[in-house]
This record gives structure tokens, sequence and C-alpha cells, in this order.
């Protein structure tokens, strides 16, 4: 509680009587800016504040959500790829996928070990006993967190990795079946690419198309059936008991282990030789060059035999240039024939076109105003007609048709007079 001072008397308050307020004055306002687009969007959904106002933040969670998301975590498993191992005995952990224990089913041998540190710290979280226990899951899934422990341990060591990939059958690609239709390159290349990961040698020559050389096609296959693998199978070891006691049976224990690793070495390598072996067999490259070498023996063994055919050959040569020419001759002849067949007929056609246009111009013409003369100017201009050569048919038909048809006529008329092909009685319309 406080208390206000005390009022004084000479406090005064000053009013303005005359003052009055400003006439009002209508304004167009446009609203603009971010809050009138929210209340815009807002009811236009009909959509109350708060409803609205959860939207955008969800809106705004998930944009930070995916602006945050690690490019690693696109390439774990999202979801356990072998629920079994949810059941799996801890003790047996040498017969589980790692790598689907740590949630790395999809990069596999190729996964580094940044990214395997990333997965555990994801793993663990996930299934960390205590958090199972606080979810209600049970004490049945504590072994599965142990076998997450054991992968890790494995994956981190580089030695224990390389145990652990070479007996990784998981991560092989089988070769397509045999009898089946596939393209050789799609489905030879993975398989290639995954028996790469054994090689001591590097970098390893690729399959390449159908466009490779026939050096780099043998370089390639060279280099497969010399590949030197460092492939071993420690991992399936029967584990070697500690006890020191009982050297004879570590002994023992030591050398099934070895024999069965060499076992399985021999077996992998003859499995490796065959199939080189098939997909050489079905390499299209591979059949192509052997055709083209069958075919530059062939070449080979004809040049070598081509003394007893050069007579033979030019003999063939010249019956073969005879007829050729016999040919064009025949072809050429017809050729000219038909041509000049076109021609005589393309001019007989020419020719009764002008011969009808002449004797169809007066009709057109209107008889030149002189109607009741039309049959005897139909005889005399039938009388002209026939009378014309060919280069005076193509002359007159082009004066017609340049529109001076009666003066045509008089001329052609006069010129037929004066060379008596027609007398002037047989021409007295036009002359």
């Amino acid at each position: 509680m406080f208390s206000l001072p005390t009022l004084t008397s000479d406090i005064t308050v000053s009013v303005n009587d005359s003052a009055k307020l400003t006439e009002a004055i209508r304004r167009p306002i446009e609203p603009v800016g971010k809050h009138f687009m929210h209340h815009a969007q807002r009811t236009l959904r009909n959509h109350t504040w708060s409803e609205f106002e959860r939207i955008q933040a969800e809106r705004n969670v998930q944009t930070v959500d995916e602006s945050n998301v690690d490019p690693d975590e696109l390439l774990f498993d999202q979801e356990l790829a072998d629920e079994s191992l949810l059941s799996h005995d801890a003790r047996d952990w040498k017969t589980a996928d790692l790598y689907a224990a740590m949630g790395l089913s999809k990069l596999r041998f190729k996964a580094t070990e940044n990214q395997i540190i990333k997965a555990h710290r994801k793993q663990v979280v996930k299934y960390h006993p205590d958090k199972q226990s606080a979810a209600g899951v049970g004490l049945e899934q504590d072994a599965f967190f142990k076998i997450i422990q054991k992968a890790f341990e494995t994956l981190t060591d580089s030695t224990k990795r390389q145990q652990y990939d070479s007996c990784d059958f998981v991560a092989d690609v089988e070769p397509p079946k045999k009898g089946s239709k596939y393209d050789f390159f799609e489905a030879w290349a993975p398989v290639f690419q995954s028996e790469a990961r054994f090689s001591k040698k590097s970098p390893v020559p690729q399959l390449g198309d159908a466009n490779s050389s026939k050096k780099d096609v043998e370089q390639f296959y060279s280099f497969w059936h010399r590949f030197d693998s460092w492939r071993t199978f420690e991992f399936l070891d029967e584990d070697v008991p500690d006890d020191s006691s009982n050297r004879d049976h570590k002994r023992y224990i030591e050398r099934k282990n070895k024999a069965a690793r060499d076992k399985k070495k021999t077996a992998d390598n003859a499995r490796l030789v065959k199939l080189v072996e098939r997909a050489m067999s079905e390499d299209p490259r591979i059949k192509a060059f052997k055709e083209e070498e069958k075919k530059e023996k062939e070449r080979k063994k004809w040049e070598r035999e081509a003394g007893s055919r050069a007579e033979a050959e030019a003999k063939a040569k010249a019956e073969a240039e005879a007829k050729a020419k016999a040919e064009l001759e025949a072809a050429s002849q017809a050729s000219a024939k038909a041509d000049k067949k076109k021609q005589k007929e393309a001019a007989k056609a020419a020719k009764k076109k002008n011969k009808r246009a002449i004797r169809n111009s007066p009709k057109e013409a209107g008889y030149f105003g002189d109607a009741d003369k039309a049959a005897t100017i139909d005889e005399q201009v039938g009388l002209i007609v026939d009378s014309l050569d060919d280069d005076q048919l193509v002359d007159v038909a082009g004066k017609i048709k340049a529109g001076s048809v009666k003066e045509t006529f008089q001329e052609i008329a006069g010129t037929l007079k004066d060379s008596g092909k027609l007398p002037a009685s047989l021409l007295s319309y036009f002359i």
C-alpha cells in the first residue's frame, strides 16, 4: 500500500471552449501485411483463432525439424529390419545380423565409422533397458541391447569388423538365375561390386558396358582370374576355451577352426572362379570379340587362297560388269522411250486443250455481239483450228488467253488466207 500526495489548491484545469472537432473525411484504406493474410486465411477456412494458431505452430515445428535432419539419419533404418533380433539370445550374438541390430542394414560394409557411432547412439537411446522398462516393455529386450553393444564393439574394431564383413553373407549379391532373360550389365555389375569389397588390390576395374574396348574387357577378366581376396572366416570359429589347464583341448579347437577356415576359403575361391567363368561365357562382348576373330581368320584364309581365285574373280567381275552395263543400257532405253511417250502424250493433251480453248473462245466472248451468227462463227473457227500447226495453236491459244479474242482470229484468218491454206470465202466473218 502507498498513499497519494495531498491535492493542493493551486491545481487548475484550463478548458478551451472555442475548440472544435475537424470534419470527418472518408478515405480509402487497403489492408496489407502478414496479419491481414492470416486474417483472410482464417476467415476463408472458417478457423477460430486457436485453430489457426495451432496449425501455424505445427507448420513451424515441421519446418524446423526438416531443416535440422542429419543426412546420415536418412540412411539409417527407421524401423528394425529384423524383428526376430528382439528375441535373439545374447549368448548367440555371433549369429545375429549386427548391421541390422545397429540400424545399418542398408549401408552394411559401406558404413563409415562416424555413421556407426551415430547409429549406435540412436539405438542406445531407443533400446536402453531403463527406457524400455519405463515404457512398460519389460526385460525381455535386454538381450537385444547386449547384441547392440556387441555389434558396436565389433564394427568399431577394424580387425573384428573385417572378420565380420568376411562372413556377412547378407551383403553378397547373387548372380542372375541361369536360363532367365536379363540385361547382362545391369545384372552382373552389382555382383562384381559386391565381390570387389574383398580385394587386396585397388582400384578394382569396373565391368563396363557394351562399348568397352577389347583391352578393357581382357584386363577386367584377367584381374578377376587373379583375384587376391582378403576374405577370411575367423568370425565363424568355434570359441576357444580360456581354461589353459587343458592345453590339448585348446590346441584341438584351434586346429579344428583352422581346418574349417581353410575349407571355407577353398570353397569360396572355387565359387568365385565359377562365377567369373560363367560371366565370361555370358558376356555379349566376349561373344562379339570371338565372332570378330573368326571373321578375321576367315578373311586371312581367303587372302591366302586369293591367287587361285583371282582369274575366276576377274572373269566373274567382267561378266557382272557386262551384265550391269547391258541392264543399265536397257533401263536407259526403256526410260528414254517412256519419257518420249510421256512427252508425246503431254503434247497431244496440250494440243487438244489448245484446240478446245480456241473453239470455245467465241462462245465465252459472247460471239462478239453477233449471237445470230453463232453457227457461222463456230464453223469458221473450226476450219481455222483444223488448219493450224502445233506452234500456231500454242501462239493463238496464248493470245486468246490474254484477252484479244476477235483480233487474234482476224489476224490468223489473214495469215491462213495469205498462205493459201484457206480461201477468203470460208473466212468471211473474220476478213
